[in-house]
């Protein structure tokens, strides 16, 4: 989030005349950060990708090379844009929600053109899939508790996913077509794995904070049962 300085109110250390006003004309001007724009064209890519991958029945490389190209595009931005809002304090609840369904939107656009064209079996497209989706759905469900963070097996995967469904976007033959098998390969093993960690952090995550919260339940009970037997003592005094 991108701040105001003093001098916008005056440098006086009084709120600036109509505060409330101020501030959300702050946060709106806040969404249109670099961070957020280039998730904005990671989302863009994500239909014309589409149109490049199947134009001309989805079997012409140079089409399937413009449609690489957008792809990593897209890829390269979603390294970019989540750097740039942790360096430079750009994160916005937009950016929160945005992020993550850009990705996972140019991913599935992805896999499921390789597998509509029968480059990729169905199974493949729908573990990885399934993997993000649940993920992402275990995020929201513990999100009240705690953020599970994201890992350097979480991280390798991202990356071997990315280079694997680039690898099956271009028209590779010989050594080049049976190296994206093998990729492709790891990308799965890594998404499973990845994916059960995840569900352990989440499980994990989501007891202690439900732990914690009966914990402060039981203080605050208790701190406001002392609370009226002190009222009660200074009544009986009167």
């Amino acid at each position: 989030m991108t701040g105001v300085p003093a001098s916008a109110g005056g440098g006086t250390g009084r709120p600036a005349p109509g505060g409330k006003l101020g501030a959300a004309a702050v946060n709106q001007a806040s969404l249109w950060n670099i961070a957020n724009i280039l998730t904005m064209i990671r989302l863009a890519l994500v239909p014309g990708f589409v149109m490049l991958m199947l134009q001309d029945g989805g079997y012409d490389p140079a089409w399937r090379a413009w449609a690489w190209a957008a792809f990593a595009v897209a890829m390269i931005t979603d390294i970019f844009d989540g750097h740039l809002a942790r360096t430079y304090n750009l994160v916005t609840d937009f950016g929160k929600i945005a992020d993550p369904i850009a990705d996972k939107a140019i991913m599935a656009a992805g896999l499921i053109c390789l597998s509509a064209l029968g480059d990729l079996p169905w199974w493949v497209t729908g573990v990885i899939l399934f993997r993000e989706l649940g993920i992402t759905l275990m995020r929201f469900w513990v999100i009240r508790h705690a953020v599970i963070p994201a890992s350097r097996g979480g991280k390798m995967k991202t990356l071997a996913q990315g280079t694997a469904v680039g690898m099956y976007v271009l028209a590779l033959t010989g050594a080049l077509a049976t190296l994206r098998f093998w990729v492709m390969a790891l990308a799965v093993v890594l998404t499973v794995v990845t994916g059960l960690d995840y569900v352990r952090q989440a499980i994990v995550l989501r007891r202690r904070g439900l732990a914690a919260q009966r914990a402060a339940a039981a203080d605050e009970a208790g701190n406001n049962a002392g609370n009226a037997g002190n009222a009660g003592n200074a009544g009986k005094k009167r």
